[in-house]
């Protein structure tokens, strides 16, 4: 059986938001922070120092790490929730509200199904659900792991491995994205684009 590099957690929701993010963080080891990454580092200071509580009748732990050999992931998921009967519950924490954009929220609902099936995985007991904190609004939300997020989540690991071992960047892709993106200084959007019409022989 040939071994599979795991990829990380963290690399579906970056392809989720944009293929060429993913592969520039993930092929090109690439990384750059802006406000939008600086206060997601800070949120996650809260999550990040391992540890177990019981509160509230459930065991709780703090950045556990999560992995699946089936799928070949592997991560750390910001908090679990464990119920009196086992039932793994993961907490995955944001910066900003949750009145976030369509896209970045499918994004993060696709991180946290990859937990989600990991926990399945490591424990045996099904995780039907989970939610993601946002630390502006400080309030939850609740995401259901139902067939389709879970196919999603197949989908894009499927998707990432073929990137990872392709070695490519995809095109960039010029859009809103674009504009909060900590990468986009080293990434040029805009220029790549106008190079890209340039040089297309269909102009």
């Amino acid at each position: 059986m040939v071994e599979r590099e795991p990829i990380p957690l963290s690399a579906l929701q970056h392809w989720c938001y944009c293929p060429r993010q993913c592969a520039l963080i993930h092929v090109e080891q690439v990384f750059a922070d802006n406000l939008h990454t600086l206060r997601g580092q800070a949120v996650h200071k809260q999550v990040d120092q391992p540890g177990v509580e019981i509160r509230a009748g459930l065991r709780v732990e703090r950045a556990l790490p999560v992995w699946s050999d089936r799928l070949g992931l592997i991560g750390k998921a910001d908090i679990v929730e464990f119920e009196a009967d086992g039932t793994p519950y993961p907490v995955e924490y944001k910066h900003g509200s949750r009145n976030k954009a369509a896209r970045i929220a499918a994004c993060d609902d696709l991180q946290l199904a990859a937990q989600a099936i990991c926990l399945e995985e490591m424990t045996g007991t099904p995780a039907p659900a989970g939610a993601l904190f946002y630390a502006t609004s400080k309030r939850r939300r609740e995401v259901r792991i139902d067939a389709g997020l879970r196919q999603r989540v197949e989908e894009a690991t499927v998707a990432v491995r073929a990137l990872l071992g392709s070695g490519h960047l995809p095109p960039p892709a010029n859009d809103p994205r674009c504009d909060k993106c900590s990468l986009a200084d080293l990434c040029q959007p805009a220029l790549r684009a106008v190079a890209a019409d340039l040089f297309n022989p269909g102009n």
